[in-house]
């Protein structure tokens, strides 16, 4: 499973990592993701959410 915010959709970004000399190299940023435990169709389940979701109110812990 990817580490992808099951509420906002939020995943793995992709760019160049740029050196002094501006030479290009791929690199990744991941998403800023906590595994947590919410209610998915009203069970429990630990799925992964975003940082900027949880402190937003989105989603409730359980």
């Amino acid at each position: 499973m990817a580490r992808k915010c099951v509420v906002t959709g939020k995943g793995p970004r992709t760019g160049n990592a740029r050196s002094h000399a501006l030479n290009a190299s791929k690199r990744k940023w991941g998403a800023n993701v906590q595994k947590v435990r919410i209610l998915v169709n009203g069970k429990p389940k630990r799925v992964y959410v975003s940082a900027r979701a949880l402190k937003s109110g989105k989603v409730e812990r359980v």
